[in-house]
């Protein structure tokens, strides 16, 4: 066995692992196994109701796309066929960095160590967004499983954690006594929304790629659904998330238009080989 196959292989095996146990400390964080639940866990700092960033309840079930994506990709990635693919070899360890990420971040809210988390899921949106780009460097048109596996498990991932980034920055300060994070109107709130924002549209500027973009305004509008129905009211808050959502989309979709429109330019300039009886007459 080669040096690139070994690598290769131990590479894959990471993957597997990690994903593994990123999925295992999500059963745990549910609560399924007598614990409390993320949402219960630390005073209740991530509750829906904790802060001016909380999202409404029903947003978190996009974990379940996210963690389904991740499993297939794991197992995808060991078929043989694929243990050399430059794709896998661009993103793999990424995906493997993420996970472990994800895994740490729910060992830390168990834990009651809410500023730990914020770093965690920081370094993870950071890593997130690296391994985006990465994926986005490829020089052909990518298979159904690449588009759906790679780059639309990583796209839904980046545009959760985007929105999940600050709602967790004011569940941290909310939980050391900062009130204007748990209170109307909610002015740090919506400037920091504002920030999560900006990665967003920079992140459909730079894929021009539906999955990421539809994280993000699902994560975005249910903050508007908390905010508007539930406590603590902070309609600035709601308006702003609104607006941030209708952004993204309008940049995504411009981007993926010039992006798809570009690709069919590059494909009527591929010549195309000459046949058999081209050949003949040619000669």
């Amino acid at each position: 066995m080669s040096q690139t196959e070994r690598s290769d292989r131990v590479r894959r095996i990471v993957v597997v692992l990690t994903v593994a146990g990123s999925i295992i400390a999500a059963v745990v964080g549910s609560g399924l196994f007598g614990g409390p639940s993320i949402s219960d866990a630390a005073g209740g700092a991530f509750a829906a109701d904790a802060t001016v960033l909380a999202p409404a309840g029903f947003a978190f079930v996009i974990w379940s796309p996210i963690y389904l994506g991740l499993a297939a990709y794991a197992i995808w990635q060991l078929v043989p066929s694929q243990a050399s693919k430059p794709r896998h070899r661009a993103v793999g360890y990424g995906i493997a960095a993420s996970a472990l990420l994800n895994a740490v971040w729910i060992a830390c809210v168990l834990a009651w160590r809410i500023a730990e988390s914020f770093v965690i899921i920081v370094i993870l949106l950071g890593v997130l967004l690296v391994t985006f780009v990465r994926a986005g460097r490829r020089t052909h048109r990518g298979s159904v499983a690449e588009i759906v596996l790679i780059d639309g498990v990583i796209g839904l991932y980046l545009g959760w954690v985007t929105v999940a980034a600050a709602a967790n920055l004011a569940a941290w300060l909310a939980d050391v006594g900062i009130a204007a994070w748990a209170d109307a109107p909610g002015v740090p709130g919506t400037v920091t929304l504002i920030a999560a924002g900006l990665i967003a549209l920079f992140t459909a500027w730079r894929g021009g790629r539906w999955a990421p973009a539809a994280a993000t305004v699902w994560g975005l509008a249910w903050i508007a659904v908390g905010r508007w129905q539930e406590n603590p009211a902070a309609p600035a808050v709601a308006t702003t998330a609104v607006v941030l959502a209708v952004l993204v989309l309008l940049v995504a979709g411009w981007r993926f238009r010039q992006r798809t429109r570009t690709a069919g330019q590059a494909h009527r300039r591929t010549p195309r080989p000459s046949t058999a009886g081209e050949t003949s007459a040619a000669g």
